[in-house]
Formats: structure tokens, C-alpha cells, sequence
């Protein structure tokens, strides 16, 4: 790209000067182009050249050359030409006035064609595939982690959400103090939240907040002020959210069908690797009902594997059963699952152990990327809580999705969790802040390096 604009403004020059020096100058602008990289040396390169651009220009057109002499043979140029073509006379003003003029526009012809490559930055946020209809204390649905997506919480996200004129507000704080009494898991952390943005309202300090997005920040820093619960949130999305969905029929459908069985059930890698290093690479956690079998083949491939690495990197979550039933070849007797978005019952045990499995015991890696989330996090958390897996990677996305969404109208929606589910290990879990890695190494460079750490831990025995 910049050897062609440099190209354009060359033919800005006469004739008889693009055919005696326009080869050579190109060559000498190749050559600096190719030494000259990083920001500062390429900034200073062009602006050598629409310095010698603004003198030599006007230069050679107000004080054309006299002819030379034809002779048998041309004469070879000596030397190679710099960028400034200059002669003793001063210069004219018009020659100055005409070189400015063509300066700035060859600066502006730049400027166009980087914005015209890289194009404009417009942030956005996605709204969740589906949602409630009323617009107060509407029907609700779960944060589905099966779905791959992270909810933008507007606490995250700085995008501009319009003006927000008083009625609208004074609706929507009604509604959420409404949801959270009548939903939160706790009644009375949900009593003190509502009573404190009432509060808030009643003293006039939402009357200076204008913006919607600003709205949604303020609220759930209030709401976390009384109640530090990183998963309750309250959102604010720019494109409008959709309405009710039509009720879902039970069970799976044929499209999740279909695509499973295209996809292998997302399994992209079953094998084992020198020195009997069992390798699975799945990009989410797909339904028992429909992938059981195939999940179940894909353990029974590395049982007899002395370590088994787990490569999540790119998987994107899915089903809770999913998770617990593949923890459950990793031990050898039933332990606690911790699961964000139900509560504890007698269901919260892996069905360990499972019958013919060799893995519990063995040393596990999981590879883990700021992709990794939702029930992949899951699945990671709890092994590193238990000390059964070593993670080795980066920290992950931190979607914890444990809240039901309740949508308050076309923009607005707060999730509200409504189980209570004991977690034994941490009074926080990986909500917002990800399940970080034993061993922190950028993702592409993960796998050789649980290699490295699982032949270490062979050689050992």
C-alpha cells in the first residue's frame, strides 16, 4: 500500500523527471520502507518525503531543466538520487503556496486510504438469544451456558446508550425493584437492595443520569453495595432485545441433533501421543442424551493412558450433565460438583466410580484460553478446586451465566439468581473473573508446554 501511494506521487512530477530519476527514487523508497519499521522510523520516512514532496514539486515545474544534448549514446546517471531535488535560487512564493497545496492533499489522500483499510471501530453488544416479553415482572429464562455466549453486562461494557428521560427511568427502576423481591434467592438481601434504590431515587440522584448504559452501571454498583453478588447484574443492550419466544417443546431438537452428529458430537481430537499421553480436544459439553455414547467411547479410548490432557481452548461450554459425567471417570468415588445454576441436592455427586474407568488417579492437564467459558470453566473449576487437573494456559472468559434473565423491555433486563448452590471451595466462583491457570503460558504454546509437564511427571514413576 505504500509503495503505491509513493508511486501516485510520482507521477505528480514531469515527464522528463519520472523518466531520469523515477525508477531510482522508487528503489531508494523500497529500500527505506524495508529498513525503516516501526512506527516512529515510518512516520519519519513520510514525512522526508512530503517535505521533499512540498520543495521539488513546484521546483520542477517553474524551473524546467534546458534540453540536453542528443548523443550517440546516453550518458549513465552517477549516483543515486536522493529525495530533495533542490538548485541554488530561492524560492518563489507561488512555488511555496502550490507545494503546501499539494502537500496537504497528499496527506489527506493517506489519511483516507489507512481509514478506507482499517475501517471505523463501532462496539457492540449481543443481547441474549431470546428473552422474556412484559415489561416488569415478566416470565423469565435461564442463562443457557449450552448456548456458547457470554452475556454482556453492562458493567463491562461502555457502549452509548441514548438519552434517558425521567418516565423511563422511574419504569424501570420500578420493575427492578419488583424482580429483585420477588425473585432473588435471598429475601432479605433482596428487601435491602430494593429499599436502597428506592432510596437513591427518592433523593434525586438519578436525576443527573442520562445515559442508559451509565443507568445500568450505577444500578448494579448499588445493588452490589449491599449485596456483593457478582451474579446479579443489571444490562443494558443497544440493539433491542427480542420478545417472548414461543414456548420450547421438551427434549432435544432435530437440528441439535443433526448438527451433533455432523460435528462428531464436537469432538475434534481423540488419540494418544508418545509416551502413552491420552489427548482430548471437544469444543463444548454437548447433551448426554444425544452424545453420550460418543463421549463415553472417547474416555474409554484414553483409560488406559498414564496422563490425559483435556484441551478446552476453544470449547465454549454446554451442558451441565454433560460436565459432571465426564468428572465423573476422574475419580473413584462420588465427590461434590459444584454447579452455579442449580441448586444443592442429592443430584450435586458425580456418579463416581464409573465401572471399568482407569483414570482416576491419573495425572490430569487442562488447556484452557480467555475462550474457554461457561461449562468449560465449570469443568476446569472444579478440578483445580479438588486438585485433580493441573490448568495450563490463560485465564478463561469468566461466564458463570448463574442468573435468570427477566426482561424488563426492549433494552433493559436484569439476571437474577434464584437458586442457592454451595460452593465449598471460595466465596466466589469464576464469575467475571475467570478460573485461572496453575500454569499461566499464552494459549497457543499450551499444549507443548502440559507436554513437557506430563512427561516430567512420568519420568518420576
Amino acid at each position: 500500500m505504500s509503495e503505491k501511494i509513493y508511486a501516485f506521487f510520482l507521477r505528480l512530477y514531469p515527464d522528463h523527471f519520472r523518466q531520469e530519476y523515477g525508477d531510482e527514487a522508487l528503489q531508494l523508497f523500497r529500500d527505506r520502507a524495508r529498513d525503516e519499521r516501526g512506527f516512529f522510523s515510518r512516520l519519519r520516512l513520510w514525512m522526508d518525503l512530503l517535505f521533499d514532496l512540498t520543495v521539488s514539486l513546484p521546483r520542477e515545474y517553474f524551473h524546467f531543466p534546458a534540453p540536453r544534448a542528443v548523443t550517440s549514446a546516453p550518458q549513465p546517471v552517477r549516483g543515486i538520487p536522493s529525495f530533495h531535488v533542490l538548485q541554488n535560487e530561492p524560492l518563489r512564493p507561488g512555488a511555496l503556496l502550490s507545494g503546501g497545496v499539494l502537500s496537504l492533499v497528499a496527506l489527506t489522500t493517506c489519511w483516507l486510504s489507512l481509514i478506507s483499510v482499517v475501517g471505523p471501530y463501532h462496539p457492540a453488544v449481543r443481547p441474549p438469544q431470546g428473552s422474556s416479553s412484559s415489561e416488569s415482572s415478566s416470565p423469565s429464562r435461564s442463562f443457557q451456558p449450552n448456548q456458547g455466549d457470554s452475556a454482556s453486562t453492562s458493567g463491562r461494557y461502555a457502549v452509548p446508550g441514548g438519552n434517558l428521560d425521567p418516565v423511563e427511568r422511574k419504569r424501570i427502576l420500578a420493575a427492578t425493584i419488583s424482580n429483585l423481591k420477588e425473585h432473588y434467592v435471598d429475601r432479605d438481601a433482596a428487601q435491602k437492595m430494593a429499599s436502597a434504590l428506592a432510596a437513591h431515587e427518592s433523593h434525586g440522584d438519578y436525576d443527573a443520569v442520562a445515559d442508559r448504559a451509565a443507568f445500568a452501571v450505577l444500578l448494579t454498583q448499588q445493588m452490589h453495595e449491599i449485596n456483593p453478588d457478582r451474579h446479579l447484574t443489571f444490562e443494558y443492550f443497544q440493539d433491542p432485545l427480542p420478545p417472548q419466544p414461543p414456548a420450547q417443546p421438551t427434549g432435544v431438537s432435530p437440528q441439535y441433533r443433526d448438527a451433533m452428529k455432523q460435528q462428531n458430537c464436537t469432538f475434534e481430537k481423540v488419540e494418544l501421543l508418545p509416551h502413552n499421553i491420552g489427548y482430548l480436544k471437544f469444543n463444548s459439553f454437548p447433551d448426554p442424551e444425544v452424545c453420550r455414547v460418543e463421549a463415553m467411547a472417547a474416555m474409554t479410548y484414553v483409560n488406559h493412558a498414564d496422563v490425559v490432557i483435556f484441551d478446552l481452548r476453544d470449547n465454549r461450554g454446554g451442558s451441565p450433565e454433560m460436565v459432571q459425567l465426564l468428572g465423573a471417570y476422574l475419580f473413584d468415588h462420588p465427590e461434590y460438583w459444584y454447579n452455579p445454576r442449580e441448586a444443592t441436592s442429592a443430584q450435586s455427586w458425580t456418579q463416581s466410580p464409573v465401572p471399568g474407568s482407569d483414570l482416576a488417579g491419573k495425572p490430569i492437564f487442562i488447556l484452557t484460553s480467555s475462550r474457554t467459558i461457561s461449562g468449560a470453566e465449570q469443568f476446569s473449576y472444579n478440578l483445580k478446586m479438588l486438585k485433580r487437573a493441573t490448568l495450563v494456559g490463560e485465564t478463561t472468559g469468566g461466564a458463570a451465566h448463574a442468573g435468570v434473565f427477566h426482561r424488563l423491555d426492549d433494552h433493559f433486563g436484569i439476571g437474577i439468581p434464584e437458586v442457592k448452590s454451595i460452593n465449598p471451595y471460595s466465596d466466589n466462583d469464576w464469575a467475571e473473573t475467570g478460573v485461572a491457570p496453575d500454569v499461566q503460558i499464552s494459549a497457543p504454546n499450551a499444549l507443548d508446554a502440559a507436554l513437557k509437564l506430563a512427561r516430567a511427571r512420568l519420568a518420576k514413576k
